[in-house]
């Protein structure tokens, strides 16, 4: 675009030739490229008026643009670019202000313009051609003189023949909408139209004129006429007349092809406005306005540099960082940037930390407010939550170090998250329970995991769940859950379980997530991960782990364990085509170990301690466990292939039994509040459950395990006297 061309000037990146007021295309076909002197959608806008289109703006409509080397609003870039094409009129109505004119004169022209009578002659409508019956623009006294002078005028005495009553009534009938016309198209009342009405028919018989170049704007007509309203119609049909019947002036200069008088439509999002209004009409085009792109990134911030801290050292090459890293900004949010970087004392030299400001505006970072010895132990503290998986436990506390120190190979991932896990293994292993305890590890809170269950993701169409569905569908205004929970949770765990079971379509959403660490939701919001932890869970393989376990007298080895899964999640990724999004997750897979022997009785002691907790806290009675005959016992149960298959799930589905004759023991003996209840596993391997009165127990105190009853206490209960402290009552069942 040519420089010095002045406001709103041409479209090609050098000088118009003379008189050519309207640009051209780029010589040679090369790429126009913006300046300070029209944004690039404007260069696209005067081409398509050009065309002998009418236009309907959408997008970014209410931001800033570089226009005549200065920063303009969006309606100064319209105004000035259409005036700058010689229109002589702009005109811009909106719901709020009605009817008004951005440039200085143009409302006196307009008012000129709206109290003239329509113009005659040929060409344009409201021009008062005569009729093709005879009929003229006075009405139906002319034609009747000229039938009289034919011979078919009245007869004497008042009698008029047939033929002489229907050409009277049809002359009548040609004088009335001759007269409708005209009260029409002419000025209904002093002053300038106010009504939507009004407007559109003052504007669609200027248009139609082509005695003087108008350039109209409607914006904001999709609140105004709500389409879901079948009032509306009316409105975008008149709106639609007036875009279609527009005719060039002939005041038109510069070389051709010449445009029409401009009626333009600008919208937030097209998708508000009826389908048919613009799509069954050719002369009708939609512009979409897109973020600035790298040209007029580098002029805001050229003209802002002096405005950001530490903007005065900057070089070039801090600057060119800088226009890279705000890709997708709108031009407003490059200049809260520079107040960001003021407020917040950011310096340009680390856009990095200047856009995390920016973006997230909170004044504490929960990573910043880590302990460095926490971190440091991470592995222990993640270790007493998840048992017998010391693999994956160190794996995510290195991961976790990490990301706390901020080493990595360059800043090409400081946007990508935090960190991003795939934990695959056997099920009821850990997976879940891990995932919670970094985040309270991390964050120092449980709400901030989130988990989606991917197996409400398996149709295609469940993609739009995550970042929301596309303009003109129902829920589009919600937006998506994914990026929804992200824009209001920005340092937050995300688990996404079950990954296998989601459809291949999305997968592709979390390939931008993992390269980029944003996503764009269906309104044009953008979510950013790059505080986030990203952890996706799966089962795949573990349907053959039953088969490896079967005919083995020792445990499998976990280097095997690891090699098989690795090679099931390589495989089910190249299944369903996508490859790339594992080559992304290899640094991250962790492999589960299936639960070993010497973890089973380490599991079944935290389960069971909590059943001790709910007894003493809903009872008030004290259970204590025979650890000497339950701990066997389980260890056995597990010992099945396939039982072991199922994990933790399946220890907790054996103490089912423990828990039930509890219940039953509860309900059925009713023991007072400070009795202790103790269970134990008979010989027979049923469960048994017996109260022991406080007397027997106070010595034993009440820490909710108890080692099984010494031969002394035993012959020391059974040589007890009828009032004797060793009363017992039982309960058990088959195990």
């Amino acid at each position: 675009m040519a420089k010095g061309a002045g406001r709103g000037a041409g479209a090609g990146p050098q000088q118009p030739a003379p008189g050519d007021r309207h640009g051209g295309a780029a010589p040679d076909g090369q790429p126009v490229v913006a300046d300070g002197m029209m944004p690039l959608w404007a260069v696209s806008l005067g081409w398509e008026l050009r065309r002998g289109r009418q236009v309907i703006l959408n997008g970014q409509i209410r931001d800033r643009w570089w226009f005549d080397d200065s920063p303009a609003s969006f309606r100064e870039v319209v105004a000035g670019t259409l005036a700058a094409r010689g229109a002589g009129v702009v005109g811009w109505w909106d719901p709020v202000g009605g009817l008004t004119f951005p440039l200085p004169e143009h409302a006196e022209r307009f008012d000129r313009l709206a109290a003239a009578p329509p113009a005659t002659g040929r060409g344009g409508a409201g021009t008062g051609d005569a009729g093709t019956d005879g009929t003229d623009s006075g009405g139906g006294a002319p034609a009747t003189a000229a039938a009289a002078e034919n011979g078919r005028g009245p007869r004497r005495g008042g009698e008029e023949s047939p033929a002489e009553e229907h050409a009277a009534g049809r002359t009548r009938r040609d004088g009335e909408r001759q007269r409708s016309r005209e009260r029409l198209f002419a000025a209904r009342s002093p002053g300038r139209p106010r009504s939507f009405d009004d407007v559109v028919t003052t504007v669609q018989r200027l248009a139609a004129s082509p005695e003087t170049a108008t350039a109209f704007v409607f914006e904001d007509v999709d609140h105004h006429l709500p389409p879901d309203r079948p009032e509306s119609q009316l409105g975008y049909l008149r709106l639609r007349a007036a875009m279609a019947d527009a005719v060039t002036p002939h005041s038109a200069d510069g070389p051709q092809p010449h445009a029409r008088n401009a009626v333009l439509c600008a919208v937030g999002d097209v998708g508000r406005l009826p389908g048919w209004f613009h799509l069954e009409d050719p002369r009708i085009a939609a512009l979409h306005i897109g973020p600035p792109d790298p040209s007029e990134r580098r002029l805001w911030l050229t003209w802002l540099l002096r405005h950001f801290d530490g903007g005065r050292h900057a070089s070039r090459a801090d600057l060119e960082a800088l226009v890279g890293a705000t890709d997708g900004m709108a031009g407003w949010d490059i200049e809260s940037l520079a107040r960001t970087s003021r407020l917040r004392g950011a310096s340009l030299q680390k856009p990095d930390k200047l856009l995390e400001l920016h973006r997230l505006n909170v004044n504490v970072d929960p990573w910043a407010q880590l302990d460095r010895e926490t971190v440091a132990r991470a592995a222990d503290a993640l270790a007493t939550r998840v048992v017998g998986q010391p693999a994956a436990v160190e794996a995510v506390a290195s991961a976790l170090q990490s990301a706390f120190v901020g080493v990595d190979f360059g800043h090409s991932g400081a946007a990508r998250p935090r960190g991003a896990f795939f934990f695959v293994g056997p099920t009821g292993v850990g997976k879940t329970e891990l995932a919670k305890a970094v985040a309270e590890l991390m964050f120092g809170d449980r709400s901030a995991y989130a988990r989606f269950d991917m197996s409400e993701y398996q149709q295609e169409h469940a993609a739009e769940r995550l970042a929301g569905a596309p303009p003109g569908y129902i829920g589009y205004e919600q937006g998506g859950e994914l990026t929804r929970r992200v824009q209001e949770r920005p340092f937050s765990v995300l688990l996404f379980d079950e990954i296998e079971k989601a459809h291949p379509k999305v997968l592709d959403k979390f390939l931008q997530i993992l390269e980029d660490g944003r996503l764009t939701d269906g309104r044009g919001q953008t979510a950013y991960f790059s505080e986030c932890l990203i952890i996706f869970t799966s089962n795949t393989g573990a349907e053959e782990l039953r088969t490896l376990l079967e005919g083995r007298e020792d445990e499998l080895p976990y280097a095997a364990l690891e090699a098989h899964f690795t090679r099931a999640v390589e495989d089910r990724f190249r299944q369903n085509g996508r490859p790339e999004i594992y080559g992304r997750l290899k640094p991250g897979v962790v492999v589960f170990d299936m639960l070993r022997r010497e973890h089973i009785v380490s599991i079944a002691d935290r389960l069971l301690g909590q059943l001790t907790e709910s007894v003493r806290e809903r009872h008030r009675v004290e259970l204590v466990h025979d650890t000497g005959t339950l701990h066997p016992w389980i260890t056995a149960r597990m010992a099945e292939p396939e039982h072991q298959a199922y994990g933790g799930r399946q220890i907790r589905n054996e103490l089912e039994q423990v828990r039930a004759q509890v219940v039953r023991h509860l309900l059925e003996h009713r023991p007072v509040p400070g009795s202790r209840v103790r269970t134990q596993i008979g010989p027979d391997g049923a469960v048994r459950v017996t109260t022991e009165t406080a007397d027997t127990t106070s010595a034993a105190g009440s820490t909710g395990t108890a080692e099984p009853p010494t031969a002394d206490t035993a012959a020391a209960a059974d040589t007890a006297g009828p009032g004797g402290p060793a009363k017992t009552r039982e309960g058990g069942g088959p195990a």
